[in-house]
């Protein structure tokens, strides 16, 4: 029996316990029930997008055309759940040995429970609701907490999501620091956060008291090499276009650049040029460049430019929250702006002199995100991949691989833990449950391991647990045939008394 009154219980703490008796019900382990939720949750983000563009347009100035591709995003992975769901959920035939030939040996993915997804505020519907996606499809409850620096998208969640999803099941959970911080004392089988590293080691340690297992979305500096053998305007393009996006405030943004010295001054003019194809003369006008979340990050960003020299933009207003695509030149090691992730729409350009000084420069650093390598030579990004470390890795593009379902999705080190997207994220919030069914049959056999041991018994014992086969159905028939014979030979020989 619960030690206090459901009405003296704080709204989280009632929150997580009817998620937790909904999930008893068992109603979300039916394959039916699930693909329901998920099919209300595609009707959600289509029947609503204009309350979702209002939204973001709030919190961070997002054009419809901004809105719509992280939407659209959210409908992709629905879509692939839904068709897939049935396989993901199926039980995974594994290889046998000689010792479980006869036996049914099969993973069975079970879900966990009640999952806690804490979103974060850059693009606050993929980082929230795709989670989510993972978690309903694997059959857990999950409580929805959004992030309340993008207040306007959180109220869209809580005022709407319970109209289309079962609200025991999925319940919204609103606020700042004291509901997080509620949230966090209660028990879920799993927390799925999104944001940086420093809430990520309170979440960590509020998670080992319940030896609860987190998968961590983070950041840091991605950086981005360009060679020398590459066709630089393309390469400038995709780069300006996955910096300044959402206006920088994308975790897998290209952080920082590297590269030639002799290439730095034709970086700047090509990006310098995209800025004003993308954003016009005038990207404060812009309808497709947005603004800095909130205050705090607009001061953030600004002292991160102290001590660096600006070769592009630069333009701010802070009552307006707004900070013009920047490039900056010459950038040092040591400089403010390679100290922490910039997270807006700052690009610090680095020298150096060959790709063997920008493997060293990434490995003295923590794991990024994403790692970007623009060039022509297959080689070497082959040697790149080969010699660093990061969550992902794309070459000549930037961005994309967040939209490849059939890739996991996240970090490595101090860019995070666990991953999702697709069946990565049915697996991470499912529990891959390992099942061996004998039949109380055949004794004879197992009369080799146990006592008394004879040096014949372990010869037999290393024959049979030794041998992987794989082979077809067929292929299983005719050896069952072949072992009965064989083993009742066997058997009769050496271990009959």
């Amino acid at each position: 029996m619960n030690d206090f009154p459901f009405h003296s219980m704080s709204r989280e703490q009632k929150a997580v316990d009817r998620a937790r008796k909904a999930f008893l019900t068992g109603r979300s382990k039916s394959l039916e029930y699930r693909i329901t939720q998920l099919k209300n949750l595609l009707r959600f983000v289509r029947e609503r997008q204009n309350e979702i563009t209002e939204g973001l347009k709030k919190d961070l100035g997002r054009s419809e055309g901004g809105t719509l591709y992280e939407t659209l995003g959210l409908e992709s992975e629905i879509n692939l759940a839904v068709k897939y769901l049935k396989e993901w959920a199926a039980p995974r035939p594994v290889s046998k040995s000689m010792m479980t030939i006869s036996d049914q040996v099969y993973i069975q993915p079970e879900p966990l429970g009640v999952v806690l997804v804490i979103g974060a505020w850059n693009y606050p519907w993929a980082v929230t609701i795709g989670p989510l996606i993972g978690a309903i499809a694997a059959g857990n409850a999950a409580v929805i907490k959004p992030s309340e620096v993008s207040s306007h998208t959180s109220k869209v969640m809580e005022d709407f999501l319970p109209l289309y999803l079962d609200k025991e099941l999925y319940p919204v959970v609103t606020g700042g620091l004291t509901e997080t911080q509620e949230l966090l004392k209660q028990r879920f089988d799993h927390i799925f956060y999104t944001g940086n590293g420093t809430v990520a080691k309170i979440i960590m340690e509020a998670a080992a008291k319940h030896l609860t297992p987190t998968t961590l979305e983070l950041g840091g500096k991605s950086p981005c090499y360009i060679d020398n053998n590459c066709d630089l305007a393309i390469a400038c393009r995709r780069i300006a276009w996955g910096k300044y996006s959402n206006c920088g405030q994308t975790c897998i943004a290209p952080d920082y650049i590297l590269c030639d010295p002799s290439m730095q001054d034709r970086v700047i003019e090509e990006i310098k040029k995209n800025i004003k194809d993308f954003y016009t003369e005038d990207p404060q006008k812009c309808l497709d460049y947005g603004h800095i979340i909130n205050h705090r990050h607009f001061r953030r960003l600004m002292a991160l430019l102290e001590g660096s020299t600006v070769a592009v933009g630069g333009e701010n207003d802070e009552s307006l929250c707004y900070i013009g695509p920047t490039v900056l030149r010459d950038v040092k090691p040591d400089a403010k702006v390679m100290q922490e992730e910039i997270f807006g729409p700052l690009l610090p350009i680095l020298t150096v002199s060959s790709a063997d000084e920008a493997i060293k420069f990434i490995n003295q650093r923590e794991k990024p995100l994403a790692l970007y390598i623009f060039t022509s030579d297959n080689k070497l990004i082959k040697r790149m991949i080969a010699e660093t470390s990061s969550g992902g890795v794309v070459a000549n593009d930037c961005l994309m691989h967040f939209s490849v379902s059939s890739l996991p999705f996240g970090g490595v080190g101090n860019s995070g833990m666990g991953h999702y997207h697709g069946k990565y994220g049915f697996d991470n919030l499912s529990h891959l449950r390992g099942c061996l069914i004998k039949q109380l049959k055949m004794e004879g056999v197992n009369k080799m391991r146990y006592p008394p041991h004879t040096a014949d018994k372990l010869g037999w014992a290393r024959f049979f647990i030794l041998k992987h086969v794989d082979f077809g159905s067929l292929g299983r028939m005719v050896l069952l045939a072949l072992m009965a014979v064989f083993v009742a030979v066997i058997l009769q020989r050496y271990f009959t008394d």
